[in-house]
């Protein structure tokens, strides 16, 4: 399903100097070497970019929605090396393409800040994700803020939490709501969808995601997968069989 945006792409508005200059790294030599970036590192974080990408970009690419998981957000003008790598940012509105070809997120080129940020626990990152990247989303004026810990809550202290920015500047909680089940659900204003902390049937932590549209779970790309792999498991089957009673 692909969902249309509500709002109309931003020119992407390129400086003519070179931006390149004094950066310590060149993104365009390091985009193949990034690619596909920490999305694949974190299986549940991969779930939910690739949910996320289908949802709002389709197919075949639209180009006013970024959901990536590589690059840069730099937010001081007079110094690009002056940045913050997120775990999976999406921006609507905006030029897609434009965004990719550099890794870097120009806001004021891109002309607004990603509307929704997702950070995923880890030991070594826990306390910089609470802390600092939570003050720089903040101060940059980052639409939503959300991290997940799937740990339950020893990294983050919560499984999951969700901050939407005020007019003030400042973030809010968003509510969240634990289940019966022991999972825990809420509501982004920004992608219009539910994100849940849910576990499966290994018992694993993961991302899940609702459409509150239709109430519906959207289905995740391992599960995609592996009905996948079961129909052409059983087609070869059948093909085995179909041969077997021609005697060949």
């Amino acid at each position: 399903m692909t969902t249309k945006s509500k709002h109309p792409m931003i020119p992407y508005q390129q400086e003519d100097r070179d931006i390149y200059d004094g950066l310590e790294f060149d993104p365009e030599d390091l985009a193949e070497a990034l690619w596909p970036g920490n999305m694949y590192q974190d299986p549940a974080l991969f779930e939910a970019m690739y949910l996320l990408r289908d949802h709002f970009v389709g197919s075949p690419g639209r180009r006013d929605v970024l959901v990536t998981g590589v690059g840069f957000i730099c937010y001081d003008r007079s110094n690009l090396n002056v940045r913050i790598g997120p775990d999976c940012m999406v921006a609507i509105g905006v030029d897609a393409r434009a965004i990719r070809r550099r890794l870097l997120y120009l806001p004021w080129e891109v002309g607004k800040m990603p509307d929704f940020i997702l950070e995923a626990a880890s030991s070594s990152t826990a306390a910089y994700d609470v802390r600092t990247k939570r003050h720089i989303y903040e101060s940059i004026g980052v639409g939503e803020y959300w991290y997940f810990d799937a740990s339950g809550g020893d990294l983050y202290g919560e499984p999951l939490v969700g901050r939407r920015l005020m007019d003030d500047g400042s973030y809010q909680h968003l509510p969240v709501t634990r289940e019966d089940d022991g999972s825990i659900r809420g509501y982004s204003p920004a992608l219009d969808l539910y994100l849940a902390w849910e576990r499966n049937e290994e018992g694993e932590a993961i991302i899940r995601i609702y459409d509150p549209a239709t109430g519906q779970r959207m289905q995740p790309y391992s599960e995609v997968k592996a009905r996948a792999e079961a129909a052409e498991s059983e087609v070869e089957r059948l093909r085995a069989e179909l041969s077997r009673l021609r005697g060949e």
